[in-house]
């Protein structure tokens, strides 16, 4: 079951005093950004934080969720706590805190540019080779 985008939006809200907070739909559910690293997950109308020590010490008691089936655990966070701004806020930024920066990835194109300037240029084969090795033997001085 998706999460309704209404149900994101009040994340956001709730959350907006963490810094520069965003989500993007990922199949059919949301990434929660915060600083360009990937600090919560909105699956099934529920909201689920990326586990930290720093988020850890900061909530105390724990309660731990999957938030789509082979995912490791992450920390729960109820609909009680939505409604506190402050708390969720800093949640967030304690959380993003603790991340380290998304590395990012090549495109396609910038794979193939590099790849076409890291490679040497071929060996001329056959009578090319024949030719080239004549030229070098006629251009070397006599002693």
């Amino acid at each position: 079951m998706a999460s309704k985008q209404a149900t994101v939006d009040f994340i956001l809200e709730q959350m907006a005093e963490a810094g520069d907070v965003s989500a993007r739909k990922m199949f059919g559910e949301y990434g929660v950004y915060c600083g360009g690293k990937v600090v919560a997950l909105v699956c099934d109308d529920q909201l689920f934080v990326k586990p930290t020590v720093a988020g850890q010490a900061f909530i105390g008691k724990v309660t731990e969720g999957l938030p789509y089936p082979g995912a490791k655990p992450w920390f729960l966070v109820t609909g009680g706590h939505w409604e506190n701004g402050d708390w969720l806020s800093e949640l967030i930024r304690v959380t993003a805190r603790e991340l380290p920066m998304p590395v990012r990835r090549r495109s396609v194109k910038e794979k193939v540019k590099k790849k076409a300037k890291a490679k040497p240029s071929p060996k001329p084969k056959g009578k090319a080779r024949q030719r080239d090795s004549e030229r070098s033997r006629r251009a070397a001085p006599d002693n």
